[in-house]
C-alpha cells in the first residue's frame, strides 16, 4: 500500500507541477510518455489524471488529448488585515501511517518549501481517525533538514505541531485554502468510501517563527463527515475574523 500512494503521489505532483507552471490549454503528454518518464504502470497514470480531470484542473477533449484547464477563481475569507484562528473541536483524535520516507523535494513541492528539488524532504501519507472512524488521508511534506529526527512515532502521537517543537521547530502561521474535490481509489479504500465520493481539499503551507517553510501538507477529508463554518463580523466595525473548522462529530483538524 504505501510504495503505491508514494508512486501515484508523485505523477499527481509531476501534473500538479505541468499545471502550475504553463498556461491554461496547454497541453500534458500522452499517458504512455508519462509512464516512461515517470517509470510507473498506466494505471497508475490514469488514475491521478482521472483525479485531476475530475477536480477541473486538467481537461479531456475527446480524439485531441488532455489540457491545462483554466484556473480556479479564489475568494479569500477575511480581508488581508484580519486575523484567523482555528478552535480545536471535540472528539477524539488520532493519527496513523500509511507511510514515511525520506525522498527528494522535487520541483513543486521545493517551490513551495522554499529548496531545491534535490533537497530531502520527509514524506509521510497518514490517516486520521476521528473517536476510531476514518475521517481523512494526509499527505505531509517537512525538510529534513529542519527535523532530521523525525519519526512515525512523531507522526502518531498528540499534536504535530506539539512534537515538531520538541525538534525545535516553533510554528508561527500558515497559509491554507479549501476546495472540493472527490476521491480517487486508494483514498476511497482507506476512508471506507465510494471512489469519487465528495471530499474536501485542503491544503497548507506552515511558516515557523524563524521565516522558514517547515511543512506542506494536501489533505482529503470526507465530504459526508466535514463541513466548515465561518464566523465573519460585517459592518463598519469588522476588524477581524474568525474562522471555525469542525467535523460533524467533532475533532482537531491538525
Amino acid at each position: 500500500m504505501g510504495e503505491a500512494i508514494l508512486k501515484r503521489e508523485q505523477v499527481r505532483d509531476y501534473l500538479l507541477e505541468l499545471i502550475e507552471t504553463h498556461p491554461a490549454g496547454a497541453p500534458i503528454p500522452a499517458e504512455r510518455v508519462l509512464c516512461q518518464r515517470l517509470s510507473v504502470s498506466r494505471p497508475t497514470v490514469r488514475s491521478a489524471v482521472d483525479e485531476l480531470v475530475n477536480t477541473g484542473l486538467l481537461v479531456r477533449q475527446h480524439g485531441r488529448g488532455t489540457f491545462v484547464a483554466r484556473a480556479k477563481i479564489t475568494q479569500e475569507m477575511v480581508a488581508d488585515t484580519g486575523a484567523m484562528a482555528l478552535p480545536r473541536a471535540s472528539g477524539t483524535w488520532e493519527s496513523r501511517v500509511l507511510e514515511h520516507a525520506r525522498i527528494p523535494a522535487g520541483a513543486r513541492v521545493g517551490r513551495r518549501l522554499h529548496l531545491s528539488p534535490a533537497a530531502e524532504i520527509h514524506y509521510i501519507a497518514r490517516l486520521r481517525l476521528v473517536d476510531g472512524e476514518p475521517m481523512a488521508v494526509e499527505y505531509l511534506h517537512v525538510p529534513a533538514s529542519i527535523a532530521p529526527g523525525l519519526t512515525v512515532h512523531d507522526m502518531e502521537s498528540g499534536d504535530f505541531y506539539d512534537r515538531l517543537r520538541e525538534h525545535g521547530v516553533h510554528v508561527h502561521e500558515a497559509v491554507q485554502s479549501i476546495e472540493p474535490t472527490v476521491t480517487n481509489e486508494s483514498e476511497a479504500s482507506i476512508l471506507g468510501v465510494p471512489v469519487f465520493a465528495p471530499a474536501l481539499l485542503f491544503e497548507r503551507l506552515t511558516t515557523d517563527a524563524e521565516g522558514r517553510q517547515v511543512e506542506y501538507v494536501h489533505s482529503i477529508y470526507r465530504g459526508d463527515r466535514y463541513r466548515i463554518v465561518s464566523r465573519l463580523t460585517l459592518g463598519d466595525a469588522a476588524a477581524r475574523g474568525t474562522v471555525d473548522v469542525q467535523a460533524r462529530f467533532g475533532g482537531d483538524p491538525f
